[in-house]
């Protein structure tokens, strides 16, 4: 068992953010992260997109489906070990590399085999994985993966969630941060974040007040604070 499981889908901003952060406390705690997925698009299956959120989020949780699907494909041939290098460059092409236009087309793009295909020879994978992206048949494993993320938590999170020490020890959404700490300050947070969690009796802290994270793709640089948004239920749901 790995020490920690972190659930992600990868075109959430805030799961990459926070998988960064991760990265930084497997560093230098020396832990072990197995990358598992959950599916914004699944995990929404029920909800009627055109009411409920931004227009463009429809094509970008449907994007991240296919990317799941390609990444399901390189699991099950390459094992577990290929998913952590392919979601650190899916992420970093999609959030840290340029800022990327709140349009349905430039969110939909990331599930296509013309964006995927140089990600996966630059880490060294086969190409023919993108043939999973149209592969509905895999939905029925990220499915039942998602399922087993939402079991540890309850059904009203999103991503990211972590599991730390499974299948015994504590999990919980998040945490959803929008600024990258320091190494000093990551190993900190991981700590606390930890100790609340491990707390018999906690269930939730929580605000819906966020900052846009620090990532190119939303047009906020590293030195910057992001916009402040109201994330209520879960997302920037429009009103009706």
């Amino acid at each position: 068992m790995a020490d920690i499981d972190f659930y992600f889908d990868p075109v959430c901003p805030f799961a990459w953010m926070t998988g960064k952060w991760v990265r930084k406390v497997q560093a230098q705690r020396d832990y072990t992260v197995d990358w598992r997925f959950i599916s914004l698009r699944l995990l929404n299956s029920h909800i009627d997109y055109e009411a409920h959120f931004p227009p463009e989020y429809e094509a970008g949780h449907t994007a991240g489906l296919r990317l799941l699907r390609a990444a399901a494909s390189v699991r099950r041939e390459h094992g577990s070990d290929a998913i952590g290098p392919l979601y650190e460059a899916l992420g970093t092409y999609i959030f840290d590399t340029e800022m990327v236009p709140d349009d349905a087309a430039s969110h939909g793009h990331r599930g296509t085999a013309e964006f995927l295909g140089p990600i996966l020879e630059e880490v060294g994978l086969p190409t023919h994985h993108t043939a999973a992206l149209d592969d509905s048949t895999v939905d029925g494993e990220i499915r039942a993966e998602t399922d087993h993320a939402l079991s540890l938590t309850g059904k009203d999170v999103g991503t990211p969630i972590i599991a730390f020490e499974p299948p015994d020890g504590v999990a919980f959404f998040g945490p959803v941060i929008s600024r990258l700490p320091s190494d000093e300050e990551a190993v900190a947070l991981w700590d606390n974040v930890i100790g609340l969690a491990r707390f018999p009796g906690f269930a939730e802290m929580k605000r819906s007040l966020r900052e846009l994270p620090q990532l190119k793709a939303l047009g906020v640089q590293e030195d910057e604070a992001g916009v402040q948004q109201d994330w209520h239920g879960g997302s920037r749901r429009q009103k009706k």
